[in-house]
């Protein structure tokens, strides 16, 4: 069982998960969210004490009727009260501001404070997504203030005009850009829960993976032991007491490999990464004891090494011993084979070429330089039933390949009426 870098996203625990990763720099300290009743409250206040109070002080100011006074302060107030139903409204809530706020620009005292309800008003219904009706409510009632001007004896200037509109635009900016945050932020949230839902799947193929490595060459294997011990209890007592020795022994060391396994996911989520395994990773050095207890029982498995005392880093080793167990697991379970052969082998492969200079009295010199690490080639070879075309690939097959895929290699499968192979080419070096 190889241990995944630390310092890969792909093999972090998940966010939430109980290993407790750290989460992203992004993410470490999330966004402030005000609670809903403040983003609802606080443009209502905001527009009743900014319009009311200063409607009232013009009022007095200029000397406005009492009866006009009134009718636009009672506007004026209207307008902020109104946008209590922005969240829910936002559309009908613009609507009814902008023809408030329109019928007070008409109303004595003239030039007074300015229409902030509408402002929020609009910025609020085009970022809920009501941009329509913004742009029709706001526009029909600006154009109708602007005619009716004439009607009722307001000489407003063209430059205030111009502005006016200038400000209207800008809101509608604002709202836009309001909206377009929004979405960048929905989109930065789905894309996050599906990184999660990701993380998460690829931690339980991992986790699924390590069991089923562990727990089906224990398991398979006292099967078997268990079979013959059955078999021969009453003819053959000492072999079937063998049989139950080895399936203590087994047991054993299925136990031993479970909890090594959890030891690791528990390093995991305690953040130690330097938690070592209760039991050491198997080596190649192991494949001898791994293929005598495949033999026997009508099978016969045999290693042809020819590494010649070569041997690579651990991790490739334990990858290659991974699959080589899984391999000759799925000999005994399904193949019914009577032989079987595994061979390890390192293949030379020029990966790159590398041109060099070099400095030489008669000039620069260039020389091609082969980077020839090569492979370690793992081939599992048995004479038994092939696999269906038509089969799907099982969770040993898909588990072997996963490996070899991690540590940067591949495999292959090739079967037939009679036998199959299954190669794994990894890089000698591990996964660049």
């Amino acid at each position: 069982m190889t241990r995944p870098a630390r310092d890969d996203p792909a093999t972090r625990p998940p966010l939430g998960h109980p290993g407790g990763r750290t989460m992203p720099a992004d993410d470490a300290w999330p966004r402030y969210r005000p609670p809903a009743a403040v983003v609802l409250l606080v443009p209502v206040f905001v527009s009743f004490f900014v319009q009311v109070p200063g409607t009232i002080a013009l009022s007095w100011w200029q000397r406005v009727p009492l009866a006009a006074a009134v009718a636009s302060v009672a506007l004026a107030a209207a307008s902020a009260l109104v946008l209590l139903a922005a969240r829910r409204l936002p559309g009908p809530t613009v609507a009814a501001v902008a023809v408030l706020a329109g019928a007070d620009l008409l109303i004595a005292p003239f030039g007074g404070p300015p229409p902030v309800a509408l402002v929020f008003a609009i910025v609020g219904a085009v970022a809920r997504g009501a941009r329509v009706w913004a742009l029709v409510s706001v526009g029909a009632v600006w154009l109708a203030v602007v005619v009716g001007a004439e009607f009722v004896g307001v000489d407003w200037h063209p430059a205030r005009i111009a502005l006016a509109t200038v400000g209207l635009a800008l809101c509608f900016v604002i709202g836009e850009g309001v909206r377009a945050r929004q979405r960048g932020v929905e989109e930065r949230r789905t894309q996050l829960a599906a990184r999660r839902r990701t993380v998460e799947q690829e931690e339980r193929t991992r986790i699924a993976r390590e069991l089923h490595d562990v727990l089906a060459h224990s398991l398979s294997q006292i099967a078997v032991q268990s079979g013959v011990g059955l078999h021969l209890f009453d003819r053959e007592p000492e072999r079937a007491r063998e049989a139950l020795a080895n399936i203590r022994g087994l047991s054993a060391t299925g136990l031993d490999e479970v909890r090594g396994v959890l030891a690791f996911l528990r390093g995991d989520e305690t953040g130690a990464p330097d938690t070592a395994p209760l039991t050491p990773q198997p080596q190649l050095a192991q494949l001898p004891a791994l293929i005598a207890a495949r033999s026997g029982l009508g099978l016969a498995v045999v290693l042809d090494d020819r590494l010649r005392g070569d041997a690579p880093p651990s991790a490739v080793q334990t990858t290659a011993y991974r699959i080589a167990q899984e391999a000759l697991t799925n000999v005994v379970r399904h193949s019914a084979a009577s032989n079987a052969t595994v061979t390890l082998e390192r293949e030379t492969v020029e990966r790159e070429t590398v041109e060099r200079e070099t400095v030489e009295p008669g000039g620069v010199a260039r020389a091609s330089v082969a980077d020839d690490e090569g492979d370690l080639v793992l081939t599992v070879t048995d004479d038994g039933a092939g696999i269906p075309a038509t089969a799907a690939e099982r969770g040993g097959l898909r588990g072997m390949r996963e490996r070899a895929e991690l540590a940067g290699g591949r495999l292959t499968v090739e079967s037939g009426p009679r036998g199959t192979t299954v190669v794994a080419r990894l890089p000698w070096r591990g996964a660049a």
